[in-house]
């Protein structure tokens, strides 16, 4: 019993220092939320892209600006590869302008046509042997069409573009 009533008194006195104790095993303080986000605000995915993948960084009137490399004209892009490409207007899209896809393997999911400064529907023959191809088309300002192929390109896609320059009206 003469124990028992040691603990009791003894209790009060380890309860009292365990709360002065500061714990020896201290986890690091976690930031708050908002320095948190200004951190995320700091990372620009798009920047960290691989040297070997094409990305379009700028572009004007007459030429587009791809991997820090300006190009003049119009440019055909199939995965990583890009080249110059013959079409100068909207009307010299042509099935001929296009036909280094029945050669291209792996065949990519998507065609972009960049159309210039304006879009403008392809012809239906032209819709047609892009569709026995393999491929999906889609046609859009040039502008669009470059942004809408980096982020494909970037997710890993098999992606191509046929791009007019931004100053392209017709």
């Amino acid at each position: 019993m003469a124990t028992r009533l040691k603990s009791m008194a003894t209790l009060p006195k380890l309860i009292q220092s365990m709360r002065n104790e500061v714990p020896k095993h201290s986890s690091p303080v976690l930031p708050s939320l908002r320095r948190a986000f200004s951190l995320y605000d700091q990372i620009n995915l798009i920047d960290n892209v691989p040297e070997d993948q094409l990305r379009f960084q700028e572009f004007n009137e007459t030429s587009f600006t791809v991997n820090g490399v300006k190009y003049e004209g119009s440019l055909l892009c199939v995965g990583n590869l890009l080249m110059s490409w013959s079409p100068r207007k909207f009307s010299e899209i042509t099935t001929d302008s296009l036909s280094i896809f029945q050669t291209v393997r792996p065949i990519p999911e998507l065609l972009i046509v960049g159309c210039g400064r304006n879009i403008h529907p392809v012809t239906p023959e032209v819709r047609e042997f892009v569709k026995s191809i393999g491929m999906k088309l889609e046609t859009v300002d040039s502008r669009n069409a470059a942004s809408t192929y980096n982020i494909l390109n970037e997710e890993g896609r098999v992606v191509a573009a046929a791009l007019l320059p931004y100053g392209v009206t017709s």
